[in-house]
């Protein structure tokens, strides 16, 4: 039997509990026992003084030794019609030490004499007092030696301990078989299949069908099939966003390398005698470098080897203002029905330490999903961006009167792919956005959403910049 197995242990805590039963239950036995064994020896003694009675003339001494051998008792006193005689008698071996009367005996000082009697292995003679049966006299009386009743109550416990032993054993036994039928065979067919799973998830094959008759192991089979589906599920989109991660990584290359040549001919706009092109060609270059920096930081990202920010002091307003123009020159171009204004709320001055490419994604993204919203009504709206500060962070807001965000978005904030807010997006935008200000030790959160538009924060620690 091995005791590290659920049968196993089940077995053996059958065999324990019906041994302590039997062991509760061998007390009062063997209490019975001893009432019964005494009583025995007293109508042994009556139905000898009955046949001594029955002639008026003495018996032999040889007669009456054997007739006391034959009782088990070495005296034996009757009382009839108030007169207490000696009936039969024969040389005590030894003090009487202790009278029993069977009379008027509780069961807990019978229990309490069975005990000593056990304990106490040295032989004694007791006085043991009864009722004569049939109504043979007042009171009978006798004398004995305590030796044979305490091997006869031994040899009975003995007994008593081996058929309980049998019993608990062939209890358990079948126990055991019921339990590998009903409990183990059902969970081995379990961790069969969990074991088979676990070799090749991406397997619909190994996914278990419930088909227990127990209704809990029939529980527990079907949270497995809900789980081993939802895991075969979870690692097929991710080999799928692997070699979607893949493919934009080399479509980031070969971007990259376009982007460059686009960033020398737009350097060389710089010196054009057209007063407009050189205006326009530090934004354009602006604009440049800054794919470029995002088509490396996506390679690096595939490599996972995203750099940490890049730290440094800078007014926050320039930014924003930059974040606000190319928005509108989006808007321009998308040549939408919806005219959207921005209005800014920043202190003159306020100085930040972060990132500032990582910081204009961020703005950039929460704008465009804005501007995106908007459009999306067909009716004029409001872009605010405002800024702050207090001793312990710096804040960032960006709101706007749009018609607010799906249910599907607010199920999927800031997850990739799945929290997409328009018609065709990727749901990329939000989650760029929080990995880059959790990367600043900061979190971004949605302050509201409705009918009246949505407010995002972003919050930078400090402590981090320090």
């Amino acid at each position: 039997m091995n005791f590290n197995t659920l049968s196993g242990r089940f077995a053996f805590l059958t065999v324990v509990f019906v041994l302590l039963a039997e062991v509760l239950i061998l007390v009062p036995s063997v209490t019975n026992y001893r009432r019964d064994y005494l009583e025995t020896r007293l109508e042994r003694a009556q139905i000898a003084s009955l046949a001594l009675l029955a002639t008026d003339e003495s018996i032999a001494a040889e007669l009456e030794s054997e007739l006391l051998e034959n009782a088990g008792v070495f005296n034996v006193v009757l009382r009839r019609d108030d007169i207490r005689q000696l009936v039969l008698s024969s040389p005590l071996p030894g003090p009487i030490t202790a009278t029993v009367d069977l009379r008027d005996a509780s069961y807990w000082t019978a229990v309490r004499d069975t005990m000593h009697r056990l304990r106490n292995p040295a032989p004694e003679i007791i006085r043991v007092i009864g009722a004569p049966v049939r109504q043979g006299g007042q009171l009978i009386e006798i004398t004995m030696d305590t030796a044979p009743m305490r091997a006869a109550m031994i040899e009975f416990a003995l007994r008593l301990l081996a058929l309980s032993a049998a019993f608990s054993v062939l209890t358990a036994l079948l126990l055991n078989l019921a339990a590998q039928r009903l409990i183990v065979r059902p969970i081995r067919r379990v961790i069969g299949h969990m074991t088979a799973y676990a070799a090749a998830p991406d397997d619909a094959r190994t996914i278990i069908s419930p088909a227990a008759s127990m209704a809990e192991v029939r529980a527990a089979e079907t949270a497995l099939a809900a789980m081993q589906r939802t895991v075969t599920a979870s690692l097929k989109q991710r080999e799928r966003l692997a070699q979607l991660g893949q493919a934009v990584a080399k479509i980031s290359h070969d971007l990259r390398n376009m982007l460059t040549t686009g960033q020398i001919l737009a350097d060389r706009l710089e010196s054009s005698a057209d007063p407009a092109v050189r205006r326009a060609a530090p934004k354009l270059v602006g604009s440049i470098s800054r794919a470029v920096n995002l088509c490396e930081t996506t390679l690096a990202f595939g490599k996972a080897e995203e750099a940490p920010p890049a730290l440094s002091l800078f007014h926050l307003s320039p930014l924003v203002a930059d974040v606000i123009e190319a928005e509108q020159l989006a808007a321009e171009a998308a040549d939408s029905d919806a005219r959207v204004e921005f209005i800014t709320d920043i202190p003159a001055g306020l100085t930040i330490r972060a990132d500032r490419d990582q910081l204009y994604r961020v703005l950039a993204n929460l704008s465009r999903n804005a501007r995106q919203a908007i459009a999306a009504t067909r009716r004029p709206g409001t872009i605010e961006i405002g800024a702050g500060e207090d001793e312990a962070h710096w804040w960032l807001r960006v709101g706007d009167t749009g018609p607010g965000l799906p249910q599907k978005a607010l199920d999927n904030l800031f997850k990739p792919f799945t929290g997409g807010i328009r018609k065709g997006g990727t749901g990329l935008g939000l989650a760029i956005a929080a990995d880059l200000v959790r990367a600043h030790n900061g979190r971004l959160e949605l302050v509201r959403t409705g009918d009246d538009g949505t407010e995002f924060m972003v919050h930078l620690p400090r402590g981090m910049a320090a």
